[in-house]
């Protein structure tokens, strides 16, 4: 660990034989699409399949009436062709099969559906009469928090900041789509899966067709992207699944269009956050309230965690963070790239860049002056916490003592230049339940028969780009004191166990753990001359430090932004991001993490918008022509940077998750860069030229 360690499975992907889901082979495969309700709530009254089922190469069409039944106890949004309500615009209603995707396709538009529409309601207003306070988060945590009396201390402070912060509904890009191949042997189901979480989709569908879940086999080797998406299991898996059971025996395969992928695989909800900051004369803060407002499925509840942000990053005597939800009819939200941290971080990061701007205090300074010394929401001591480290080396590498804080004051050939800070945390995730093994292989596939033992290292984990091949390579290789070399690495299959997800920044420290109590367990037993086949296994083990402090990642953004000054143009040249995220085990993959979380900070921060037409309940711009996506002429020079740091409370690695830290602050940065550069205080993404003219 700590050494540049290549992707095992690079050379493998370069030559297109590191197989994803779609392309699992299959003897005379049959192929799925679906026909997708036309209205946002109501019912189907009818459904023509005559001309779809006489084209030639069809195998059937289900619909509600015809498709097999699932359990009860499956969630709202899995019960796919169970009845003919209709609960968003998209929805499935009905499937076609046939011998190959294009022949489904044609007949899919050849179904005829006949609808009994109801009043629906597709827009989010924070003044809906439907609002209503959730019980809890999708983290389990609390929806609303309070410390003290804010609104007392709000009034009596000597400087307050109260601005309201938006930003949009967003949709995952994954360079693969979502795609699973399904087919049922006997009474087992075998799935191919586009996932972050094999063993999450196995528990998902074996309740969905009440199977026990041994029942049940997932298998995700490679994933092309996930940032959330691929985390939860979404109707496109269990509708194959049911399609499958109709044809026992022949193996279905469906991937989502890209114009799919807006409707039924989730998305980060739209928000609406009021934060109020209130400060003393030196820029101590007394109060913070940071309340939202954002949107959820009418179905089935989904509670972004965008204000819990505000309850850990700085120092302040009263508090108060809220929730409020408003039902849609559109599909349900899920996770995406730091729930909760990256939408909430621009309303508070911008909101603490007001504050400096009200106080005439320099950004960084008074995040300084608000460092607290204790965890402000469990009241722990942290098991590290350089947040200002992060910003004094980030202010060196940036050259920001040289900046003139006087916004609109530099113009460079046409453009008005400025430069931006923000902060970032998220919090060290910690999941159970993962099991590995190891064993010893001196004979077959993974050994030569001869010499030094190989350790074959089987978990259930999932590689969705962000180097857990690597990783989890080099965790094994240190726990057994041997090179890299001789580790035989396999994961991403429900054969290997249960494994938590590729999710929350929790996969290195959830899977490590589970890997280097495997091989302790196996040293222990075996020492360093095993026989061949000798195998130990271990779970996650428990965290004794859990409970005992307070244990989080930290960063900060430093953004410089050019605005146009006749066409309002906005660029962003440079983007610096410095980090404290405990031991970083592969720095060859952690570099790549940490820039792909900034450049999708950008991507939020001037081009994401799911824009929705609330007349009919659908993303109108749903394809990427339409949906714009950061690309490399959208980033200029990133650079980034971390500190060494040594948490030894955190995991037997002593690592924290960094896949999301790097989007957290992110937008923020860019947003007070612009401000400095133009004067101009944009409070809603993403950041168009309209709002400098």
């Amino acid at each position: 660990m700590g050494t540049a360690v290549p992707r095992p499975e690079g050379p493998e992907k370069v030559r297109g034989r590191a197989p994803y889901a779609f392309e699992h082979p299959a003897a005379e495969p049959l192929y799925l699409f679906p026909v997708q309700a036309a209205i946002a709530r109501g019912r189907v009254t009818a459904i023509d399949t005559s001309a779809a089922d006489a084209l030639d190469g069809v195998v059937l069409v289900l619909t509600p009436e015809t498709a097999p039944r699932l359990s009860d106890a499956i969630d709202p949004d899995h019960g796919v062709l169970q009845s003919a309500q209709v609960h968003q615009h998209g929805q499935y209603v009905a499937a076609v099969v046939a011998t190959t995707s294009e022949t489904a396709r044609e007949a899919a538009e050849l179904v005829r559906v006949t609808y009994a529409q109801e009043p629906h309601v597709a827009a989010l207003d924070e003044d809906s009469p439907e609002l209503y306070g959730p019980d809890t988060l999708v983290t389990g945590a609390p929806s609303d928090d309070t410390r003290g009396d804010p609104d007392a201390a709000l009034a009596q402070a000597a400087v307050t900041v109260r601005a309201t912060y938006r930003t949009s509904m967003e949709h995952h890009q994954p360079m693969e789509p979502h795609t699973t191949v399904a087919v049922w042997e006997g009474g087992r189901l075998v799935v191919h899966e586009a996932t972050q979480a094999v063993s999450w989709t196995r528990q998902t569908l074996a309740g969905a067709f009440g199977l026990a879940e041994d029942d049940v086999d997932v298998v995700a080797p490679h994933v092309g992207g996930g940032f959330g998406s691929k985390g939860g299991t979404h109707p496109n898996t269990v509708l194959t699944a049911l399609v499958a059971r109709a044809v026992p025996g022949r193996t279905v395969k469906y991937a989502l269009t890209r114009q799919q992928m807006f409707d039924l695989v989730g998305y980060r909800p739209a928000t609406i956050q009021h934060v109020a900051l209130g400060a003393d004369a030196d820029g101590r803060l007394t109060a913070i309230t940071h309340d939202v407002v954002e949107q959820s499925s009418r179905i089935q509840e989904f509670v972004e965690p965008t204000a819990a942000f505000s309850r850990g990053m700085y120092e302040a005597d009263t508090r108060r963070t809220s929730h409020r939800v408003a039902p849609l009819d559109i599909g349900v939200p899920t996770y995406m790239r730091a729930p909760g941290e990256a939408p909430g971080s621009f309303g508070a990061e911008c909101a603490m860049d007001e504050l400096a701007v009200a106080l005439g205090v320099d950004p960084i300074e008074l995040r300084v002056r608000n460092e607290p010394e204790v965890d402000p929401e469990e009241g722990l001591p942290y098991s590290s916490r350089n947040l200002v480290a992060c910003l004094r080396r980030g202010a060196e590498l940036f050259d920001w003592s040289r900046r003139d804080p006087t916004p609109r004051s530099r113009l460079v050939d046409g453009w008005w230049h400025g430069s931006g800070v923000a902060a970032a945390t998220f919090p060290v995730v910690r999941f159970p339940g993962s099991e590995a093994r190891v064993r010893a292989a001196r004979n077959g596939v993974a050994g030569n028969g001869s010499g030094a033992p190989r350790y074959v290292v089987e978990i259930a984990a999932s590689d969705i780009g962000q180097g857990a091949w690597a990783a989890l390579t080099a965790i094994a290789a240190d726990a057994l004191d041997v090179p890299v070399e001789r580790i035989d690495l396999a994961i991403g299959d429900t054969a290997f166990g249960s494994a938590s997800p590729a999710g929350g920044s929790s996969g290195t420290t959830s899977w490590g753990a589970a890997i280097t109590e495997a091989a302790e367990r196996f040293r222990d037993k075996y020492g360093d001359d095993p026989d061949d086949g000798d195998a130990a296994d271990a779970t996650t083990p428990d965290n004794p430090w859990a409970g005992e402090y307070a244990m989080h990642a930290y960063g900060a953004h430093f953004a410089e932004v050019a605005v146009h000054a006749d066409t309002g143009e906005i660029r962003v040249p440079r983007m610096l991001g410095v980090f404290a995220a405990g031991r970083i085990v592969n720095p060859l993959t952690a570099r790549s993490q940490f820039l792909g979380g900034m450049t999708m900070g950008l991507s939020a921060a001037l081009h994401e918008e799911s824009v929705l037409d609330d007349r009919f309940g659908h993303v109108v711009n749903r394809d990427l022509a339409g949906y714009h996506i950061a690309t490399c002429a959208d980033v200029g020079r990133m650079d980034v940077e971390w500190l060494d740091e040594d948490d030894p409370y955190v995991n037997p690695m002593g690592s924290k998750g960094i896949g999301e830290i790097g989007i957290v602050g992110a937008a923020a940065a860019i947003a007070n860069a612009a401000h400095h550069a133009t004067g101009v205080r944009v409070r809603s993404l993403p950041i168009t030229l309209d709002a400098f003219l």
